[in-house]
C-alpha cells in the first residue's frame, strides 16, 4: 500500500509540474494538398510559403537569375544586382498574380543574430528596389535565413561569396 501511495504522489507531482510549463505556440502550417495554381484560399496580403517550381524556373529563364549577391558585411545593391532585380520586376509585373518571398542570406561568419539582421537588410534592399520598379508591396514578403541555409559549403571566400545573397522565391 505504501508503494502505491508513493507512486500516486509522484504521479500527482509530475502532473502539477507539467501543468506549470508553457508549451510553445503552435505554428500554423499552410496545407500542401491544394493544387499549385489555386490561390483562391489566400486572402489579399497573405503569402503562403508554398514554392511554385514551374513559375520559379520561368522567372530565372526570363529574368536571368533569381539571386543577387553582396559584399562582406554589405547590403547595398551594386549595378549588376540592380539589373537583375529590374529584370525580376519586369517579370513580376508581367505576372500580376505572382507573389514572392525575398529571402536574405549571409555567410557563416559572425553570430546567428548578426547574420539574421544582415540577411534581413539584404532582403529589404532587394524588396525596396522591386518596389521602385512598380511591384506592389502586398506581393512581396521579406524573410531572413541568416547563415542557416548556405548554398555552398566551405570556409573560404568562394563559398562565402555564394552565400551572401538575396533570393526571390515565387510563392503562392
Amino acid at each position: 500500500m505504501h508503494k502505491s501511495l508513493t507512486l500516486g504522489v509522484a504521479a500527482l507531482a509530475l502532473t502539477i509540474t507539467a501543468c506549470g510549463r508553457k508549451e510553445p505556440p503552435a505554428i500554423d502550417v499552410p496545407p500542401t494538398d491544394q493544387p499549385a495554381g489555386d490561390a483562391s484560399g489566400v486572402a489579399p496580403g497573405d503569402v503562403e510559403l508554398t514554392e511554385l517550381p514551374a513559375m520559379q524556373a520561368d522567372l530565372v529563364a526570363k529574368a536571368g537569375s533569381d539571386t543577387v549577391y553582396f559584399g562582406t558585411d554589405e547590403f547595398a545593391l551594386d549595378e549588376p544586382s540592380k539589373a537583375t532585380l529590374a529584370a525580376q520586376a519586369k517579370w513580376m509585373l508581367a505576372n500580376p498574380k505572382v507573389r514572392a518571398s525575398i529571402e536574405g542570406h549571409a555567410d557563416e561568419r559572425g553570430t546567428r543574430e548578426y547574420n539574421i539582421a544582415l540577411g534581413e537588410r539584404r532582403a529589404n534592399a532587394a524588396r525596396d528596389f522591386l518596389l521602385t520598379q512598380g511591384v506592389p508591396a502586398a506581393r512581396l514578403l521579406v524573410t531572413s535565413w541568416g547563415k542557416e541555409r548556405p548554398v555552398a559549403t566551405g570556409s573560404d571566400e568562394s563559398a562565402w561569396a555564394q552565400n551572401r545573397r538575396a533570393v526571390t522565391v515565387v510563392v503562392r
